[in-house]
């Protein structure tokens, strides 16, 4: 694969896009058909979204809307991996799988747990929360922060459980 403008597993401002099409022309060299198949569902989430926000009069999304759209599909294939487990399709759970690899070859690693704690801590610390009604306040300056890098629905609880105690 054509190492280009990478760091942590993620391209340079404004080279995602750019990034994930060379991958795919690579791909498509290669013959990796689960590779080719992968980017494409990507190349078309990316211009719905993108047709979706032309609607609502905004401009093409930037890296870090790209990001958490990469994270919704990956979330999505975990979803799937679970419910094809428990219906007892493995091969179906490994194609997922397969897929997720792909895709999070695109995202920055995500936050480690007690990461994810720290950087609340920090978070409540710099916004001077107080209470659950601060809640918005903290998550506000976790998503400015930690885009892509944080499991939100993870983090609301570490922010609950924080500002409860």
């Amino acid at each position: 694969m054509k190492q280009g403008p990478r760091f942590g597993g993620l391209w340079e401002p404004g080279m995602l896009r750019e990034g994930i099409n060379d991958a795919l022309k690579e791909a498509m060299k290669a013959g990796d058909k689960r590779r080719v198949s992968t980017l494409r569902l990507v190349n078309s989430a990316v211009k719905n979204a993108d047709i979706e926000a032309r609607g609502q009069g905004k401009g093409p999304l930037s890296d870090e809307e790209l990001l958490s759209l990469l994270q919704k599909m990956i979330k999505q294939r975990q979803e799937s991996v679970e419910l094809y487990e428990k219906g007892g399709r493995p091969e179906l759970a490994q194609q997922e799988r397969e897929e997720i690899a792909i895709i999070a070859a695109y995202s920055p690693q995500q936050m480690t747990e007690a990461e994810m704690r720290a950087a609340v801590d920090a978070a409540v610390a710099e916004t001077g929360a107080a209470g659950m009604k601060d809640m918005g306040k903290v998550m506000a300056a976790l998503k400015t922060r930690h885009g892509g890098k944080m499991d939100f629905a993870k983090a609301s609880g570490l922010v609950k459980a924080r500002l409860a105690g």
